[in-house]
């Protein structure tokens, strides 16, 4: 039985009523549908905003970050006042004054084998809004399990992508990606910049897909890849195809249980760039100071060139990550140094290579140069 509509909902969803395809009865099916959106960032900003604007009765919303300053060029959901709160109460507060007839479930918490399926159970669809291959091989692990579509999306710099993967009629995320790419082949936003009304064009695709099946309409993304990019404003597709060898999906399928996914793709399960803390091979960034003053350590800046005009350190020499292992013969083996990047995640993946390469005498400055701004030179800016 379809809950009815007050009065006031009458004239809030008057122009869906309106609507043949929607209508009464379809606006009755929105009051009675959930949705999961997976991170409150980036793509779940619209999606969250536009599923609240349509009527959808329920939302969860999974995430466990703070709203940080450099989120809010794209993090429309949240604003200045919000900086410094957790994502999940900043984006409820939010949408219950777009919409306060809906109801609002927040799960402060990191999205894990642990509780995935606990959390997606009662909802009637998942929208993927992450930045991390674990995360997103995990929700599309529990959308399998569970029977229910996956609204996916990804986005980086210009380019976006959109599909919706529902087992049950089309392929899955592991149809179409068997396996993760190599650690660091894909770098994320937080490297690598996203242009920030990107998210706002997929993520409102993505709430497009879900509203239309919610609502039984259209022709979802079901088999299909939408690729688009702004600088062309170009819409292209894909067509998937179920791959019957799927170890999740497919007939003869192994894995039938949510894994360690960070293990299965030997990244973190998060969406910003930081610097984890390994032994031995960091230097903070005050212990660095002190070192320049004595030691006079070879800085090494593996940012791209672009990125030196907004920060940069005296001295730093400058060889771009990507360009590393092919000007090795420029550095000097037996010279102690120091690499740095923005906030450590790809000085990390340099060090590693400077001491497959017979490099000893190196150290990763822990928090980048974004560290050194917060915690040696207040002149430089964080970004």
């Amino acid at each position: 039985m379809l809950p009815e509509l007050s009065r006031e909902e009458i004239l809030r969803y008057s122009r869906h009523l309106l609507i043949p395809e929607v209508g009464l009865e379809g606006q009755r099916k929105l009051k009675n549908s959930s949705a999961l959106i997976v991170g409150t960032g980036g793509l779940g900003s619209p999606v969250a905003l536009y599923l609240a604007a349509a009527g959808v009765g329920r939302l969860g919303l999974v995430d466990y970050d703070v709203v940080e300053e450099s989120n809010l060029q794209r993090q429309v959901i949240h604003g200045t006042a919000s900086v410094g709160k957790l994502k999940v109460e900043s984006a409820k507060a939010k949408l219950l004054d777009l919409n306060p007839d809906i109801q609002i479930d927040v799960y402060n918490e990191p999205y894990t084998s642990e509780n995935a399926l606990r959390i997606a159970a009662n909802y009637d669809i998942i929208l993927d809004g992450t930045d991390n291959f674990p995360t997103r091989y995990l929700t599309n692990d529990v959308a399998v399990f569970l029977g229910k579509p996956n609204v996916y999306a990804s986005i980086f710099r210009f380019d976006g992508q959109v599909s919706v993967f529902y087992a049950k009629e089309g392929p899955c995320y592991r149809c179409l990606f068997p396996e993760p790419p190599p650690p660091g082949l894909v770098p994320s936003c937080a490297e690598g910049g996203v242009l920030g009304v990107l998210p706002g064009t997929i993520g409102t695709l993505q709430a497009t897909e879900a509203l239309k099946i919610l609502l039984g309409i259209g022709e979802p993304l079901i088999g299909r890849l939408l690729l688009y990019n702004a600088l062309d404003m170009t819409f292209d597709f894909v067509k998937l195809k179920k791959n019957p060898n799927c170890r999740v999906c497919g007939p003869n399928a192994d894995i039938k249980e949510l894994i360690d996914y960070e293990e299965f793709c030997g990244v973190p399960s998060h969406d910003h760039e930081d610097s984890a803390v390994v032994s031995g091979v960091d230097v903070t960034a005050k212990e660095l100071a002190e070192r320049i003053q004595t030691n006079h350590p070879k800085l090494l800046d593996v940012r791209e060139p672009h990125e030196l005009e907004i920060s940069k350190l005296p001295n730093a020499v400058n060889i771009p990550l990507g360009q590393l292992a092919g000007r090795l013969a420029e550095l000097d083996s037996a010279e102690e140094m120091v690499v740095f990047c923005k906030g450590g995640t790809r000085s990390m993946r340099a060090l590693e290579l400077l001491s497959s390469a017979g490099f000893k005498k190196v150290k990763n400055l822990k928090g980048g140069i974004n560290a050194w701004a917060k915690e040696v030179d207040s002149s430089l800016p964080v970004y």
